[in-house]
């Protein structure tokens, strides 16, 4: 098997042990969405659970040659090429559980090898996107707001890490826009007008239509009507914000070609049109701030990713009667957080003890 591991390449790619199907099958079937731990070796586990079971995945799988975790595994590989084609292998199996509709979402982190900053998230998400038939539709900076000290006098010190959000058909994945908006800005009336939640009233706006000589004058009586009528959904609560772009006053925004730009056409064909916020308020970006974990409250565990990094992928694209899975769930943070938000999940690990301070974990909840 190309670019398999020797120490690999005995172990069946199939193999059936009918506890852990049961209990999965039970556990799905169940009301209760209490998370379900399976001891073992993700590589022998995931063959065990049903094929297209799972709606979401999420995983942060052990760093390479950077931390010791409990029970071994992968991460301790001689060399990074091992590292990247151990990790395929797995998601090779996660993409065989995932659901069509499903997603999988990656975090993993970057090392240095004889000073020379690897790219190891890039190299994995390359080669699942090439070889296995991925899509990678995200890719996510985590901003750790505050990281650990660097004691480096010839570099920048990294407080970043990536997340990757990949799914198996490029059209008809679940995912609920809405659950991952900021909460707009209220809008308000100063002085009889109409304020958006960024400060837009429409009053500039129309003194650049009346003064306007790059529009005719049909145009500048329905640009000023399209602007009384935005205004208006501001007010009721329609839109949450917007911005005009007119002809002679601002660019078309992307691209002035209209080969390339349909706001182009339009800006030519009508003299302006609008750019125009959701009333929910707009999508997250893909860069997070967000708190590393306190390691300190996770006996036994010292690379724990925060709940918050959860949240999102989570709401996004797992249905509420959903499944998640967790391929290296360690002290079962992605499950605890599905828990908490009324999903089912499965995590699985190698490390006894890893799963039960998950279980553990997991019963405060209860």
């Amino acid at each position: 098997m190309k670019g398999i591991p020797a120490d690999m390449q005995s172990v069946q790619l199939v193999t059936v042990a009918m506890p852990n199907r049961v209990a999965f099958g039970e556990y799905l079937a169940a009301v209760d969405c209490h998370p379900l731990f399976l001891h073992g070796d993700a590589f022998t586990v995931l063959d065990e659970l049903p094929v297209e079971s799972i709606d979401c995945a999420m995983t942060s799988p052990p760093y390479w040659g950077q931390r010791s975790y409990a029970g071994g595994g992968i991460g301790l590989e001689a060399n990074y090429e091992d590292y990247i084609a151990h990790l395929l292998v797995i998601f090779e199996k996660v993409q065989r559980v995932l659901k069509p509709t499903g997603s999988f979402w990656l975090n993993i982190g970057d090392t240095y090898l004889k000073k020379n900053l690897l790219g190891l998230p890039w190299r994995v998400a390359l080669a699942m996107t090439d070889q296995q038939g991925w899509i990678l539709r995200n890719n996510i900076v985590w901003n750790k707001v505050k990281g650990g000290p660097d004691n480096a006098n010839d570099k920048l010190r990294n407080v970043h890490e990536m997340v990757f959000h990949f799914v198996k058909t490029p059209k008809g994945y679940f995912y609920d826009v809405d659950a991952a908006r900021n909460t707009p800005r209220p809008t308000k009336v100063v002085n009889g007008a109409v304020v958006s939640a960024t400060g837009v009233s429409g009053i500039r706006y129309r003194r650049q239509i009346e003064l306007s000589t790059a529009l005719t004058g049909d145009e500048r009586k329905q640009a000023i009507a399209a602007l009384d009528a935005i205004l208006c959904d501001i007010s009721d609560g329609r839109l949450a914000d917007f911005r005009m772009i007119i002809r002679g006053q601002q660019r078309a925004t992307h691209s002035d070609s209209e080969r390339v730009s349909g706001r182009a056409r339009e800006l030519r064909e009508k003299g302006f049109y609008f750019l125009k916020y959701h009333p929910n308020g707009s999508k997250l970006s893909d860069v997070w701030d967000i708190l590393p974990e306190d390691t300190q409250k996770r006996k036994g565990h010292f690379a724990a990713y925060p709940e918050d990094l959860c949240k999102i992928p989570i709401l996004t694209t797992c249905p509420e009667d959903g499944a998640v899975l967790d391929p290296f769930c360690g002290t079962g943070t992605t499950n605890f957080v599905a828990f908490g938000l009324g999903r089912k999940s499965v995590g699985i690990d190698m490390s006894e003890q890893y799963i039960k301070a998950a279980t553990d974990r997991c019963r405060l909840l209860l």
